[in-house]
């Protein structure tokens, strides 16, 4: 059975895939991909994703809104090694109103090996005061199907 990441169906979901090759300097002196290539694998494909979310580098650079990483979580479930050509899938797995979360899978085509998941959390900040700003406002009916369910009171 193919390892497939736990996302939304909904066809108004955000991703991107892009292919990512591994090169001499992503490896140590065996030929394996160091942990912190991931999360720089990983930051091509948000950018990317932040582009169809409307945040675009030169828009962010003209207004100074940014998205930040307020925390990644990644699971390392195998070895990529020199010369293997990856995939980065990347979505938009759930909105908040200060918040959204990013979904990650890197795989392995060849022998469709998923390689490593991650999530991580965003909030958009406006600079040069560094202070949160809430999420635009079309987000909230845009991406309706990625609020989190609220919990009901007294639960």
């Amino acid at each position: 059975m193919k390892d497939l990441p736990v996302e939304p169906t909904a066809v108004e979901t955000p991703r991107i895939e892009t292919p990512i090759q591994v090169m001499f300097f992503d490896t140590d002196c065996a030929g394996v991909v160091h942990n912190i290539v991931y999360l720089r694998f990983i930051e091509v494909a948000r950018t990317l994703l932040a582009e169809q979310l409307g945040m675009g580098l030169v828009e962010m650079a003209s207004t100074q809104t940014y998205p930040v990483v307020v925390r990644t979580e990644i699971d390392y479930r195998r070895s990529a090694k020199l010369g293997d050509k990856l995939v980065v899938h990347g979505w938009l797995d759930s909105v908040e109103r200060m918040r959204f979360w990013c979904g990650f899978e890197i795989r392995r085509p060849t022998d469709d090996t998923v390689i490593a998941t991650s999530r991580q959390m965003l909030a958009v900040i406006q600079m040069p005061s560094g202070k949160p700003v809430r999420l635009p406002e079309d987000w909230a009916t845009r991406f309706a199907h990625l609020k989190p369910a609220r919990a009901a009171k007294g639960a």
